[in-house]
């Protein structure tokens, strides 16, 4: 089944299920969780650097002119394109407060660019609901299909802006993927594996920001 590149990410209904089962597409993240002055979360800011294959992938579909380039038309278009296909998927973030999933608006755009062989994208998005710096907040990027890995190289990617986090703790959590399945043996099913679109189990084995106000 053929499927345009930069659609993989999102539009995972047309993949085949059992390629759903290891990740094709590799992301090095950075999110900045920013407080507002008004004390809650005031914006999630990120920054996705792809892969160099799926990279070339994305240069080959977008690159209309033919120049082996992307030019500011060619880049905004990417940008368009994965605004619109990432909606259904939150844009990838998992946010929770107290244990209650908190979703996302659409970002006003997501800027694009092309360096060194690699895609980067940058864009900003905000609660859909107010989520103040009081009790347990989680913050989090993954594919719930495990079809992108979204990696943050070290603990200072996944950082917290502004003064309304100082009387706040925090810390980076990395899952072992040995112990989460150990102790979720009855929901991992082989089902899960060879099919996670439509669950949310996937996030068990997520890179979270988790703080503590």
């Amino acid at each position: 089944m053929r499927y345009s590149t930069i659609l993989m990410a999102a539009l995972v209904s047309l993949v085949p299920a059992a390629a759903l089962a290891h990740p094709h597409i590799f992301v090095e993240a950075r999110l900045e969780v920013v407080a507002g002055k008004d004390g809650s979360v005031e914006e999630l800011r990120n920054v996705w650097r792809f892969d160099e294959v799926f990279s070339s992938s994305v240069v080959m579909d977008f690159d209309k002119n033919t120049d082996l380039k992307l030019e500011p038309n060619e880049l905004a278009e990417v940008g368009k394109t994965v605004k619109q296909s990432l909606a259904d998927y939150d844009y990838y973030m998992n946010l929770t407060i107290d244990g209650k999933n908190v979703t996302v608006q659409k970002p006003d755009i997501i800027h694009v660019d092309y360096k060194d062989g690699q895609l980067l994208m940058f864009f900003a998005v905000k609660p859909v609901e107010k989520m103040p710096l009081k009790g347990r907040l989680s913050f989090g990027v993954y594919d719930p299909t495990l079809y992108t890995s979204i990696d943050f190289p070290t603990d200072n990617e996944l950082a917290i802006v502004g003064d309304g986090f100082k009387a706040c703790k925090h810390q980076v959590v990395r899952p072992d993927a040995d112990q989460v399945i150990s102790q979720n043996k009855q929901s991992l099913t082989d089902a899960f594996f060879n099919d996670p679109t439509g669950t949310n189990m996937s996030k068990l084995f997520a890179t979270r920001l988790e703080v503590t106000c």
